[in-house]
């Protein structure tokens, strides 16, 4: 049965992020099927282009149990 698994985070945490997913698939054995992820747009407080703020980040990991 193929199930889907997401994680979610801020681009500034991307490491931390990778981490959490090669944990969760060691630690459940998942056989992957696929794997796809979105970093969204950046854009600065209000809009306005110059001020950095994190993006959000999601990754879908579509696996077999």
């Amino acid at each position: 049965m193929q199930q889907v698994k997401i994680f979610k985070s801020i681009d500034t945490e991307l490491g931390d992020l990778e981490s959490q997913i090669n944990s969760w698939i060691s630690e459940n054995k998942a056989n992957i099927v696929s794997i796809h992820g979105n970093i969204s747009p950046q854009a600065g407080k209000h809009g306005v282009q110059g001020s950095f703020s994190a993006a959000d980040v999601f990754v879908i990991i579509l696996y077999e149990a």
